[in-house]
């Protein structure tokens, strides 16, 4: 008996989720930590999901550094981590936490801003940095040490002042908080402090969203998806500092940040997104499904402003049920 074709239905089976109740529990549920930037698509492959495999998605969105402390250091289990800078998941998960990550997904900062935000019809791509140093004008932008919108807003600022010849990082930063920028290395320390009078800052980048639509911050510095799924008006920056063009990426690296917190060091790059599925993962089975989905469905991604890679990028022991979806270096 030629046993090959049997055995090569069996990945065949699982795509089409005409598994039998042995391998499939349809009462599982599914913990997907995640970038608070990826809220929008993920809750839509979530509902995707569960309609098609019966199988419940639990998604728990935060600053993606706090997604991985949730796992390293305070014990929680999920199954499946998607963050929006894919270097922490190297950095911070391998090799105790994870022997594998895929990149699926980029992103660029804007500046985004509401008709109740002052100087809305002054403000351009050419004098946004002097708009924002105005002492009536309040901008915000997430917490460095808890999520990457937070320092890659401290990087674009950085890039400016080099590609505008300006003080702009200065004028807006280090005035304002006890960030400090020297040699082209931002210093961002245990706790940050910021005047609150022109500053607003959260653990979040989607926390500032409220506050901005309320009118109680003028500008936010935020993902140009995200802007895009809250149907924000927003000022798109240059490619050479909007961390949103591999062409640029040996500019991007001109600014490096120390954070005091981990004594780690990190240069300005392209904004990639990472996944991956933790090593102590409760439901592994049905998490290399639900990223097999994801990597199946990259119009979810396309939509809603974030562009994705297909395929995507595979780094280390990519699961084997993954590899029709993923590109391994």
């Amino acid at each position: 008996m030629n046993i090959k074709p049997i055995l090569l239905l069996a990945p065949i089976l699982l795509i089409c989720g005409c598994l039998s109740s042995e391998n499939i529990n349809e009462n599982t549920t599914i913990k997907v930590f995640h970038a608070g930037s990826l809220s929008v698509p993920f809750k839509e492959y979530a509902e995707m999901f569960e309609k098609e495999y019966k199988i419940k998605v639990e998604n728990e969105p935060a600053g993606s550094v706090m997604c991985v402390r949730k796992i390293i250091d305070l014990g929680k289990k999920a199954d499946v981590l998607a963050v929006a800078d894919y270097s922490l998941i190297p950095k911070m998960m391998m090799p105790k936490y994870a022997d594998w990550y895929v990149m699926f997904a980029k992103n660029e900062i804007v500046l985004a801003y509401t008709d109740k935000s002052k100087y809305k019809d002054e403000i351009n791509k050419d004098n946004w940095f002097k708009i924002l140093a105005k002492d009536d004008v309040k901008f915000g932008f997430s917490n460095p040490n808890d999520d990457p919108c937070g320092y890659r807003t401290l990087i674009v600022l950085a890039l400016s002042s080099l590609a505008y010849n300006e003080p702009i990082f200065n004028n807006l930063i280090e005035k304002n908080s006890n960030i400090k920028l020297e040699n082209n290395t931002i210093l961002v320390p245990k706790n940050v402090v910021v005047n609150t009078k022109k500053i607003i800052m959260r653990s979040k980048e989607t926390d500032l969203l409220a506050l901005l639509e309320a009118g109680a911050c003028d500008y936010l510095f935020i993902y140009k998806s995200v802007a895009q799924q809250h149907h924000l008006k927003y000022i798109e920056l240059p490619n050479k500092v909007n961390l949103g063009d591999y062409k640029e990426e040996e500019f991007y690296k001109k600014i490096k940040l120390f954070f005091e917190l981990n004594n780690k060091t990190i240069y300005g790059k392209p904004i990639v997104y990472g996944l991956t599925i933790p090593k102590n993962a409760p439901h592994k089975k049905e998490a290399i499904m639900f990223v097999k989905f994801i990597l199946e469905h990259p119009e979810v991604l396309e939509k809603n402003g974030q562009p994705p890679i297909t395929p995507a990028i595979g780094v280390g022991s990519v699961p084997k049920e993954l590899k029709d979806v993923v590109k391994s270096e």
